[in-house]
């Protein structure tokens, strides 16, 4: 498909992509646009719909899968089409000359836990004499719900957080700020139709409730995960910032990433099995500007339409603007690995970067961006943009 819109060769961004954020022109309030190349259109005045001119995605998403289609064919048409550019074009902005903006107002947040190696990973560390999987793993998607007023746009500082900690052969813990920083490169889908309390959503029904995804990084503070999650889970080590990406992705722009997941033994429980919505995506992480690590999104063992049915087979309901993660994507060897937890081995084996310095876990002054891409319609590329964080130092307490 083609755009009269100037789309640089080789752009994750032509009109197969078009993704959703929320931005602000020079003096102008934000609004919703669609990124084409390197520019962002603004939604408001190409289509005339006072619905995109709110400073979130929310009130367009809660409008439904059959509104999100119909806008995407009216885009497609706006910028596929000649006879349109007279009108369009004063709709365009550079994206270089624009702010990007958290692009929907977070519900609720819920993180899982749903990469084998990653599972796999993490067990060999901390419980090197019994099975790396608990019982449960392999029967559901392991999850817990996060802190949704938390979740950041891509640029915002993280300061370095302060908790409880003990160190190894203490007997007391100790408080200040972590010593062990770290990063979870993850894939996030966003929800746009709401559910209703004690229908759950079956895992067919995935596409009308999902309205896109967003990259992650689920910043952990190790030292502090270790020792307050026993015995109910992540706490303070995870709930003082999640970065997501600028630009929503809609599922309709990643039918050509669509896969057969990965084979699951044993076969799950009926309210588990279908929904086949596995993706090949491949993420890159990159510590200040370095290339350390490229896990494929193809190996999760459980999908997005798995973890929503299984979040909502209790009765649970979604909202506009609930984010659900997939937990820290890693595969089968060291150069796949989504966490410095896992590049490091806890920090036994550190990573040693181009100019010789090394690390085991974030430094404050470190910034860490992780991109990623999918394959599209023919011989395309569907670039997911980038979510990038600064690491600055503890505030005094």
């Amino acid at each position: 498909m083609t755009t009269w819109v100037a789309v640089p060769a080789g752009s994750g961004f032509g009109v197969d992509n078009l993704p959703y954020g929320v931005y602000s022109p020079p003096g102008a309030p934000p609004r919703v646009g669609v990124r084409i190349g390197n520019h962002v259109l603004d939604l408001a005045a190409a289509l005339d719909d006072p619905v995109f001119a709110a400073p979130t995605l929310n009130p367009f998403m809660a409008q439904g899968s059959r509104r999100w289609r119909t806008v995407r064919e009216q885009v497609v048409e706006l910028l596929s089409d000649e006879r349109h550019r007279a009108r369009v074009d004063a709709a365009l902005s550079p994206v270089a000359a624009v702010v990007l903006s958290l692009p929907f107002a977070v519900a609720d947040f819920v993180d899982y836990y749903s990469s084998l190696h990653h599972a796999c990973n993490v067990g060999r560390m901390f419980r090197p004499d019994e099975e790396p999987l608990k019982p449960n793993w392999r029967h559901l998607p392991v999850g817990y719900h996060g802190r949704s007023g938390t979740v950041v746009a891509s640029g915002t500082p993280i300061v370095r957080p302060a908790g409880q900690w003990r160190a190894p052969g203490d007997d007391a813990p100790s408080f200040g700020p972590t010593r062990r920083l770290d990063i979870e490169a993850e894939v996030g889908f966003v929800v746009g139709s709401p559910s209703r309390m004690s229908q759950p959503v079956p895992v067919d029904r995935f596409a009308e409730h999902v309205f896109g995804v967003v990259l992650c990084n689920d910043w952990s503070a190790r030292d502090i995960q270790a020792w307050e999650y026993v015995p109910l889970g992540p706490y303070l080590g995870k709930s003082f910032a999640t970065s997501i990406s600028p630009w929503v992705v809609p599922l309709a722009a990643l039918d050509a990433a669509r896969i057969r997941p990965v084979a699951q033994d044993p076969e799950p429980l009926p309210y588990l099995r279908g929904g086949d919505w596995a993706l090949d995506l491949t993420l890159e992480v990159r510590l200040n500007g370095e290339v350390v690590s490229r896990p494929p999104f193809a190996d999760m063992y459980w999908t997005a339409a798995q973890q929503l049915a299984h979040m909502t087979v209790n009765g649970a309901s979604v909202r506009t603007g609930d984010l659900f993660a997939s937990g820290t994507v890693s595969g089968a060897v060291r150069e796949q690995r989504g966490s410095l937890l896992e590049l490091t081995w806890n920090g036994t084996d550190p990573l040693v970067l181009a100019d010789g310095s090394t690390r085991t876990f974030l430094e404050d002054g470190d910034m860490v961006t992780i991109a990623a891409t999918a394959p599209g319609a023919g011989a395309g590329l569907i670039d997911l943009g980038d979510v990038t964080g600064t690491i600055k130092p503890a505030r005094p307490i």
